[in-house]
């Protein structure tokens, strides 16, 4: 396997100064899996017109680390459609390298260029280029059994016990200049954070803004006065581990409880980790208010609009759901429940056997294989998930809406693929699920973690009892739905919380 690598992969790998935390993470993968690390001419020619004269003789030294490639492949059409658009040399530079993926002549890119990512998409190759924390997360997935991490688990944990010499907030105290003092007088609050081997990889602090209580002087456009949460601190290192998702999660749990009527952020623009962060933010419906102008420079505010409201996409609504939608039961088996839902443990089940070390714990978009008769979801419609196991154990402790359904698929490649950074199986399994019974292929629904439902969770026992499900036979074997007033009744028995559904 050749991975080519760009230019600011490069700079971040062999500067003196650390960049990235996350590129030690990175080459670890590419070292551990044997893949060939190679560099393009052109990006030589590029790095030696860097302006820092040193970071420059320090890279010449360093480039024969790294495999040269030794011809150009030829020009094609599409790429000539690019050099036409290019309009510098750093563009020129980067059609080039993607024309190396086209060709075939390399199996991925890696770079953290947005300009690079568009021109893949156009050149049909999005596929093969990676960002950093992508690459991980497919590293992570495809090879279980080379994973680092033993434990991988978010905890509560007062500031004044966190280790603010720690590599990870090194970014922080270069960003801000009273970061060492801000921090030190939060000794007594609560953050959550994620340690590793003693080394933090990830961080988060929140806090409630009532309408009245706060000055958004800095804020331009202004804030009206609402009650808000804040994203006062918030970094994640990639790990391979969907951190990031575990985290908001963490951040949508707190405004449910505290009913706020927006979320906000002020972030640094300036830093790749920073917009990472700033694109997973995007992805969940954060969307960009203004500047906000500080000492320490300028610094852009995102805002999450937190009304109860559904919209067409589950990601930037989330954790709403619509009362009215359509609901389903769906079966899943005691061996893959809680690894699928970490929060869904039951009495009987401890739930330090399940720290989150796996990227399917952490995340909350996540994959279910089905083999089900009725395959007819739609983007919307709310599951409910039934954990088997007989008369009294089993028991609906789960809730999730749809985001996308996939009955065609072409291939055993094709399903390993499309289910493997999601789903809780390995490739050797997802392998077997699929030739399982060949005249009836799986198809695959990926769906949003709602939310569980609290322990002690209503068990078949009481659903035959409430009418949910007629009897013990009658229990779901596939999607089965279920009518509107039965999720009402059922809503109210679970003591679920509803302050996630909208009328």
């Amino acid at each position: 396997m050749r991975i080519l690598l760009d230019t600011n992969i490069i700079i971040h790998r062999e500067a003196s100064r650390i960049y990235n935390q996350d590129i030690g993470l990175l080459f670890n993968w590419i070292d551990k899996l044997h893949y060939e690390k190679c560099v393009h001419p052109l990006t030589i020619e590029e790095i030696g017109s860097y302006q820092d004269e040193e970071v420059v003789n320090t890279m010449r030294v360093k480039i024969g680390n790294y495999n040269q490639l030794k011809t150009d492949s030829p020009e094609t059409e599409k790429i000539s459609i690019l050099r036409e658009a290019d309009k510098s040399r750093n563009d020129f530079i980067d059609t080039s390298l993607l024309k190396e993926v086209l060709n075939s002549r390399v199996d991925f890119l890696i770079t953290e260029d947005k300009g690079i990512h568009r021109k893949a998409k156009f050149l049909g190759i999005a596929d093969k280029i990676y960002k950093i924390d992508a690459f991980i997360d497919k590293c992570t997935s495809e090879n279980p059994d080379l994973k680092d991490y033993k434990v991988l688990s978010v905890k509560k944990e007062y500031f004044g016990n966190i280790n603010l010499k720690d590599e990870f907030f090194q970014s922080f105290l270069e960003d801000y200049g009273e970061f060492e003092t801000w921090f030190n007088k939060k000794a007594d609050n609560i953050s959550y954070v994620c340690i590793t081997d003693g080394n933090v990889k990830a961080f988060l602090y929140l806090k409630i803004e009532n309408a009245g209580s706060e000055s958004y002087a800095e804020i331009k456009p202004a804030f009206e006065q609402k009650k808000r949460l804040k994203i006062g601190t918030f970094k994640v290192t990639s790990t391979g581990y969907k951190l990031g998702e575990r985290f908001l999660k963490i951040i949508f749990d707190n405004a449910i409880a505290n009913m706020v009527d927006e979320i906000y952020v002020t972030i640094f623009d300036k830093r790749d980790e920073q917009r990472r962060l700033i694109a997973l933010l995007e992805e969940w419906g954060f969307k960009y208010w203004g500047e906000k102008e500080t000492k320490n420079g300028s610094e852009r505010v995102f805002v999450r609009d937190f009304t109860k409201k559904v919209l067409e996409n589950p990601r930037e609504c989330f954790p709403f759901i619509k009362r009215s939608s359509r609901v389903f039961l769906n079966p899943i088996w005691p061996d893959y429940h809680t690894e699928l839902f970490p929060d869904s443990y039951l009495n009987n089940e401890s739930p330090l056997d399940y720290v989150e070390n796996a990227p399917h714990r952490n995340a909350l978009k996540k994959v279910y294989i089905s083999r089900s008769f009725y395959k007819d979801l739609v983007r919307g419609d709310i599951i409910l998930f039934y954990r088997t196991g007989g008369y009294h154990e089993s028991v609906i402790s789960t809730i999730g809406v749809v985001e996308s359904v996939i009955t065609n698929i072409a291939s055993e490649t094709e399903f390993i693929r499309l289910c493997r950074k999601r789903s809780i199986f390995k490739d050797d399994e997802l392998s077997h699920w699929w030739n399982f019974r060949k005249h009836n292929r799986p198809f695959i629904v990926n769906f949003l973690y709602i939310d569980s439902f609290p322990k002690p969770k209503v068990n078949l026992k009481r659903l035959i009892e409430i009418g949910l499900i007629k009897s013990i036979n009658d229990a779901p074997r596939g999607f089965v739905q279920i009518g509107n007033d039965k999720f009402e009744e059922f809503l109210k028995e679970a003591r679920a919380n509803e302050n996630y559904i909208v009328d």
